[in-house]
């Protein structure tokens, strides 16, 4: 049985992202016994070369008795493959699976959709093997990622070609294909090389960049910015969890330096309002305009977005990452509130001239593991780094009145990975106290699916803004 007819001509390919694991290499993709195989009508397929990965990240492979070379692309840091087979429509996807599980990479020749529907047959040869329950929560989730790591090596294997066209874009010379060249751009930018000059990529990687593009494109509508879109770009995450973002759309504004503390001629003294539907929630009396704030890993901008919205007057968004730089100038600019709103790069926070704010925000990746892609950097903290270091830091970039608003799930001690004990020593240890605290709970499909991987922690999950403040200045709210 082939690959398209094992598929099944109605099966669907489930979304496929960007890769959420590295794809990195086992030993076996190092061996040079490599199989080689005639199928049922007497062509040759899976003639393998030898290594041919160097410095240069370039894949060689046989082909038609030549041997030829193309660049390697890989968006989410994946090494080349080792050891490339050429396959198309012929291949049974069983063989096809022995091969990529032996490290052996599958360059694709056929039909496009006949690739999608093999990848798709991988998939579900993949999770034949549900990842095994551990012990304890700590245990499931490492073999959880374990198993996705091993997913997306192996759905990695299967490769089609990029060619630099007569245009001068980017676009796949198989039969079928999509357009892809103002998908590639975005991610990939321009392609290099003369006409005809190759690239091979994951097309798992193709698919996630193709989503990435519609991602883009349409926009992610937002709640609290009034269904106003984010459109983020590759490799930056986007706000699909509409819970964190709510929470600072609705937390009360911290006073801005120097304001008065007490009520003002004919008014009289009362709690700090929380936001309201306008927005709002500056003290009474004030002009949110006053303030100043740091979005602290900025990504797409959103939360820089929602502060001016909310009227803060001048808000400095931070970030590492080109593509998420990018992309938050240009949501700013959409939003129109690049008058409220720069963006600049900086490792957390802003350059000493920008002195202190009297609000800094920062929604850091909420579980303590190694990221393997690009992508999950949005979700992985090694050793809690980010976090460590914007509460490190917090106390001496903020305003003697001001607030630091962390927002952060507790996932990560419904997993076992950090308790609350140790986030709340590391907030003492910066000389910070929790004035506030607002909650939400997540609306997401793996939280109520009892099917879903890690459920228990998942139901469980509550998202927190923790306002932070001086010890000095710490009430009880």
């Amino acid at each position: 049985m082939n690959a398209r007819s094992e598929a099944g001509a109605g099966s669907r390919t489930e979304p496929v992202g960007q890769d959420d694991a590295a794809g990195r290499r086992t030993d076996a993709a190092g061996r040079t016994d490599a199989p080689k195989r005639t199928d049922a009508v007497g062509g040759t397929h899976a003639v393998v070369g030898t290594d041919a990965v160097g410095p240069s990240e370039e894949v060689g492979w046989d082909e038609d008795g030549a041997w030829r070379t193309a660049a390697w692309r890989s968006g989410s840091g994946a090494r080349a493959p080792r050891r490339v087979a050429v396959a198309d429509d012929r291949m049974a996807a069983d063989l096809a699976y022995r091969l990529v599980c032996e490290g052996t990479a599958l360059l694709w020749r056929g039909d496009y959709h006949g690739a999608r529907q093999l990848l798709a047959a991988l998939g579900r040869r993949v999770d034949r093997k549900p990842p095994k329950q551990g012990a304890t929560p700590r245990e499931s989730f490492h073999l959880y990622r374990q198993a996705r790591t091993r997913r997306a090596r192996v759905l990695g294997m299967l490769l089609v070609p990029l060619e630099t066209a007569a245009d001068g874009s980017w676009a796949v010379p198989l039969r079928r294909a999509p357009r892809v060249g103002e998908a590639c751009v975005e991610a990939y930018g321009p392609p290099p090389g003369p006409v005809g000059a190759l690239t091979l990529v994951s097309l798992r990687e193709l698919q996630g960049v193709l989503g990435a593009h519609e991602w883009r494109r349409k926009g992610v509508p937002i709640e609290a910015l009034g269904g106003a879109r984010i459109h983020p770009r590759h490799g930056v995450f986007s706000p699909v969890r509409g819970e964190y973002v709510d929470l600072v759309a609705r937390a009360p504004l911290p006073r801005a330096a120097g304001a008065r503390s007490g009520p003002g001629p004919g008014e009289e003294a009362g709690p700090v309002p929380e936001a309201g539907a306008d927005g709002g929630g500056a003290p009474r009396g004030e002009d949110p305009g006053r303030l100043t704030a740091f979005d602290v890993g900025t990504g797409t901008g959103v939360l820089a977005a929602v502060l001016a919205r909310r009227g803060v007057g001048r808000v400095t968004a931070t970030d590492v990452g080109e593509q998420a730089l990018a992309c938050a100038r240009e949501n700013v600019a959409r939003l129109d509130v690049a008058q409220a709103v720069e963006v600049v790069r900086a490792d957390l926070f802003p350059s000493r001239e920008a002195g202190r704010a009297d609000l800094i925000v920062c929604n850091p990746p909420w579980l303590p593991a190694k990221p393997t892609s690009v992508l999950e950097q949005a979700v992985y903290d090694p050793d809690s780094r980010m976090l460590r270091g914007f509460l490190t830091g917090l106390g001496e970039r903020l305003a003697p009145a001001g607030e630091g608003w962390l927002i952060l799930s507790d996932l990560a001690e419904h997993l076992g990975l950090r308790p609350r004990e140790q986030l709340l020593e590391w907030i003492s240890a910066a000389g910070l106290r929790v004035a506030g605290r607002l909650d939400a709970r997540p609306e997401h499909a793996r939280a109520t699916d009892p099917a879903a991987p890690l459920h228990a922690a998942r139901a469980a999950e509550t998202t927190s803004l923790w306002r932070l403040r001086h010890v000095e200045e710490a009430v009880v709210s």
